[in-house]
């Protein structure tokens, strides 16, 4: 038996195991779930993914044993860890948290790099980037203000910048 993290937004929320079993593999994740909504388990190797299907939720963890044929687990290559997603993927345009470096730019990496509660999406080959705003506090981004957008995403105000795939702001 082998025993990988099981991973949400880069943080580990329970644990995936898997067993051999002749030509197959027996997968077991159980985790305690970040949020409401249906979560689905996948296996993560340095080849390929697999989608270990949707938890149960039991009380506050939820778990899924589910058992994989080799033709089915091999294109996944030697396995890292899992991950868990969210059963519905989100739609191009809705809002997201953002996780990890949103940019290459060593300018706009130091920029947000301190910066909390910060949301992304993409949209017709532009990344936007909402920032908290708050009228008493510092402008965020100020060297950009002329290209700020301030609105309101789920009842919070928000200062939007877009971005081009060439991570230049545009308008």
């Amino acid at each position: 038996m082998d025993k990988f993290p099981l991973l949400w937004d880069g943080r580990s929320v329970g644990e995936l195991t898997t067993e051999r079993e002749a030509l197959y593999t027996w997968f077991e994740a159980q985790c305690r779930l970040p949020e409401k909504g249906l979560w689905c388990a996948w296996a993560v190797g340095d080849q390929g993914e697999l989608r270990l299907g949707v938890l149960e939720p039991c009380g506050d963890r939820a778990a899924i044993r589910r058992r994989f044929s080799a033709r089915l687990t091999g294109p996944v290559g030697r396995l890292q860890w899992g991950e868990l997603r969210p059963a519905h993927p989100a739609e191009p345009g809705d809002w997201l948290p953002a996780a990890g470096e949103l940019f290459r730019s060593p300018w706009l990496r130091e920029q947000l790099q301190n910066a909390a509660g910060v949301l992304t999406r993409q949209a017709a080959g532009r990344r936007y980037v909402a920032l908290p705003y708050d009228a008493g506090r510092p402008f965020p981004l100020p060297a950009l203000f002329c290209l700020a957008r301030v609105c309101r995403i789920g009842g919070r105000d928000y200062v939007v910048y877009a971005f081009d795939s060439g991570e230049r702001p545009v308008l």
